[in-house]
């Protein structure tokens, strides 16, 4: 599904409730910001919205086949963690590559299967490398200034994932310094405020959405704050005395399970957001989210709404040949 649109937002509120009417469960909504616009997704469908160079936004959304939610191995507790991660970083590139070639107005060019797993593989390597390896030598060098990491596990482990930290922040507040990255980071804010507007049931225009709060506690920022924590702990049950090439593989080979329980840990948050205990919780991620996600303008706005808009009205469809009421689009 492709086409233009123009014109302010269309189509009656959408709540909650409404969109539950008919289905089984209620419908979870998740995001991602890309260039000039904001990718949308549900447990069986996906939507992009970009405004190209001559304020026209472009809509393309559709069905989830190997990434949706709905398949039984998703819903197993850890493993759902690792897909939901690989699927984010899968549909995010592809997301980007479209939004991309529409904010630079050169239509839409699909990815090839080649092009997009070498993308995955660099990238996913480059990050493994930076924020798991390059802790490890760092902490592993700092042994002849720092004898006492040579005999206690706990410091080492506590040494490495301030290093994990650190380098994580860098890298954060170095890329916040682009003036591309940084409406980027506007359309996230944009894909919060949406999205929290759709839970609470409020209408969807740019004006009542812009009421609402541009950090989420669902943020994928806050995830990649739990896996910095979360590894720290996992990292310190190994062996101290095992051999520095057992410690690297290690980093590679939890990874996963550190990605798994992360999710989980965030999952669990987000039910109880409401309790005082839980909220504290969050708030780590929420202040790490002032880098990532920033106030958008009205227009940014409504383009994170044409998107919200496609995707529910995609799943209305995907629910048993369900429309789902004033979704817009379609």
């Amino acid at each position: 599904m492709f086409r233009v649109e123009k014109g302010p937002v269309a189509g009656p509120s959408c709540s909650r409730s409404a969109l539950s009417q008919g289905t089984k469960e209620p419908i979870r909504v998740g995001g991602q910001a890309v260039i000039e616009g904001v990718m949308m997704r549900s447990s069986r469908s996906m939507a992009v919205a970009v405004r190209k160079p001559n304020g026209e936004i472009v809509v393309k959304g559709e069905g989830l086949r190997f990434f949706s939610e709905t398949t039984p191995i998703a819903k197993l507790p850890l493993v759902r963690g690792v897909l939901a991660l690989l699927s984010a970083l899968v549909l995010g590139m592809r997301a980007l590559n479209f939004s991309a070639n529409l904010a630079l107005d050169e239509g839409e060019k699909e990815m090839s299967s080649w092009a997009m797993a070498v993308t995955f593989s660099v990238a996913l390597g480059l990050g493994i490398f930076l924020f798991f390896l390059v802790p490890l030598f760092l902490t592993r060098g700092l042994r002849f200034v720092l004898p006492a990491l040579e005999e206690s596990g706990l410091l080492f482990n506590l040494v490495d994932g301030l290093f994990r930290l650190a380098i994580f922040l860098t890298y954060l507040r170095a890329i916040s310094l682009w003036k591309e990255i940084r409406r980027i980071f506007e359309y996230h804010g944009a894909e919060h405020k949406s999205i929290f507007a759709f839970e609470a049931g409020a209408e969807l225009t740019p004006e009542r959405v812009r009421e609402f709060s541009h950090l989420h506690p669902r943020c994928g920022t806050s995830f990649l704050l739990v896996v910095m924590v979360v590894s720290l702990l996992i990292f310190a049950l190994l062996p101290h005395q095992m051999a520095f090439g057992y410690k690297v593989a290690s980093r590679v080979v939890l990874i996963p399970f550190i990605a798994g329980l992360s999710y989980e840990i965030i999952r669990f948050a987000d039910k109880r957001r409401g309790e005082k205990k839980v909220w504290y919780l969050l708030r780590p991620g929420l202040w790490l989210q002032q880098m990532t996600a920033r106030e958008p303008s009205l227009a940014q706005i409504e383009v994170a709404i044409r998107a919200l808009q496609e995707v529910l009205s995609l799943e209305g469809r995907n629910r048993d040949g369900v429309h789902v009421a004033g979704a817009g689009g379609g």
